[in-house]
């Protein structure tokens, strides 16, 4: 007999509501985009999210087939954009509108923020910027001072639909809590929060990841035919990815290639960057999972190859690998693996386009292991495998060059979606004894590409060179 687990997330253009059995398979899937407006990427309506998922999942339950037995539905999470922050009332209700993590008001509190924590907590998490949510609600208290005494805790974006469905807004997770100042280390709200004009008593309780804070309030269970289903603590939308990725256990790696180039992991120990390109969440079972982003991705492809780009993925194997050393960077500046704000991309000269586009795979590849090597030397630790996802995972040409560059197996992902990485929260301390079994059994590889050995030594020798440029270019 199937059991079931419900997944919600709430992004910045939309929701989506995933119900999947114990064994990952999708069972109902639903998506909404909600209505924006100029103030969408500063301020977004909570309630607004909570009615775009109210309805979603009433339909999903209400065109289930008959095979499907609500009462088999065991539990439900939550995950949304990290840095997402609502200050509420001693009634539960928003004071103020969400602020969106992609809100830049926050500039000068963040700069504070930063140096505060640098001087406070220097083994902690210190980078602090105008996406996080501690510089919001310090902005906010700053900008608002007349409705300060409104305020009775500040929350979460994922914590107000948990909220919604169980009545619990006072506690958190430990991704969330992270970009609000908690302290994962010594697992405390740090004292010198208070010095910036926030106070103790609007900060949540913090939880592992996973933890089970409720269950479905009674109006919803009749209101949709469900038992007192139980309801799992949020997380934030870029860790529920990885974790649908299926890279939860201590040597697992996450490579996500979209517009950006994001990795994720999980290791023994906590990884402490000075130079602040890696930062840590705390895993649930007591590891750590450290992760950066790139600048490098794939943008590179749809800016100056899309009208071409199936062809030239399927020309690029006959000319792999090319000897050639290539970044494909299209700003100025990057922030992993190598933080430097006047980096700039480069390219062979006089090259044929065909060739110049395989060169740019395998810079991207260079790349990748560059921050993989960081990793291992921050850490102590050796990345064993990388599970990858994203548009990059979906070329095939491509994939055979990151995995003879990194000389590890790269396994691609049957989805890897923030939804799914929610519903497996919801099932792993409800239906299986910890997050590590609970990955296990609900995520599936779709292939795993092997290191080619014809191409891992010139990819070798080639690489080196890709340094040697870097350190000549003084990025190094």
């Amino acid at each position: 007999m199937d059991n079931y687990f419900l997944g919600i997330d709430v992004g910045t253009q939309g929701a989506r509501v995933l119900l999947v059995n114990q064994h990952g398979e999708t069972k109902a899937s639903l998506a909404r985009p909600f209505v924006l407006t100029g103030q969408s990427r500063e301020e977004q309506s909570p309630e607004v999210w909570w009615q775009d998922c109210k309805y979603m999942i009433a339909q999903i339950l209400n065109g289930l087939s008959d095979t499907i037995n609500k009462s088999n539905i065991l539990a439900v999470s939550v995950t949304s954009t990290s840095g997402t922050v609502i200050p509420m009332d001693a009634n539960d209700c928003p004071v103020y509108h969400a602020i969106m993590y992609s809100d830049g008001r926050s500039t000068v509190q963040a700069q504070k923020c930063q140096a505060l924590a640098k001087e406070k907590i220097p083994d902690g998490y210190t980078g602090f910027n105008t996406s996080s949510g501690l510089s919001k609600m310090v902005w906010f208290v700053e900008s608002y001072p007349a409705r300060r005494k409104e305020i009775y805790r500040w929350i979460h974006a994922s914590d107000y639909i948990v909220g919604q469905l169980s009545g619990r807004y006072d506690v958190t997770d430990y991704t969330n809590a992270l970009k609000s100042g908690y302290d994962l280390v010594r697992l405390e709200w740090p004292a010198y929060l208070w010095t910036l004009g926030l106070e103790r008593q609007w900060m949540q309780e913090v939880v592992p990841s996973g933890t089970v804070v409720g269950e479905l309030l009674p109006a919803l269970c009749e209101e949709w035919g469900l038992p007192p289903l139980k309801v799992v603590v949020g997380m934030t939308d870029g860790c529920a990815s990885q974790v649908a990725s299926g890279a939860v256990n201590p040597g697992d790696w996450n490579t996500t290639i979209g517009t950006t180039l994001v990795i994720k992991g999980v290791t023994k120990n906590m990884l402490l960057d000075r130079e602040g390109r890696l930062y840590s969440h705390r895993h649930p079972e007591g590891y750590w999972m450290p992760g950066g982003a790139s600048n490098t991705g794939a943008d590179w492809i749809s800016m100056d190859y899309a009208s071409d780009v199936e062809k030239l993925n399927r020309t690029a194997a006959m000319h792999i690998p090319t000897g050639l050393l290539a970044w494909p960077l299209k700003q100025s500046g990057e922030r992993f693996p190598i933080m430097n704000k006047n980096i700039k991309g480069f390219a062979p000269q006089g090259v044929e386009r065909e060739i110049l586009f395989a060169a740019n795979l395998e810079g991207v590849a260079f790349v990748e292991r560059l921050a993989y090597e960081i990793i291992q030397e921050l850490s102590g630790e050796n990345v064993n495998e990388v599970y990858t996802a994203g548009g990059g995972s979906k070329s095939a040409v491509w994939l055979h060059i990151r995995a003879s560059v990194m000389g590890v197996p790269m396994h691609t992902c049957k989805e890897a979606s923030g939804a799914l990485g929610a519903a497996i929260m919801a099932a792993s301390n409800t239906y299986y004894g910890s997050l590590q079994e609970a990955a296990a059994r609900m995520t599936s590889r779709m292939e795993t590409v092997l290191p080619d050995p014809v191409l891992v030594d010139a990819y070798e020798e080639q690489y080196q060179l890709f340094k040697k440029k870097l350190k000549e270019l003084n990025y190094m």
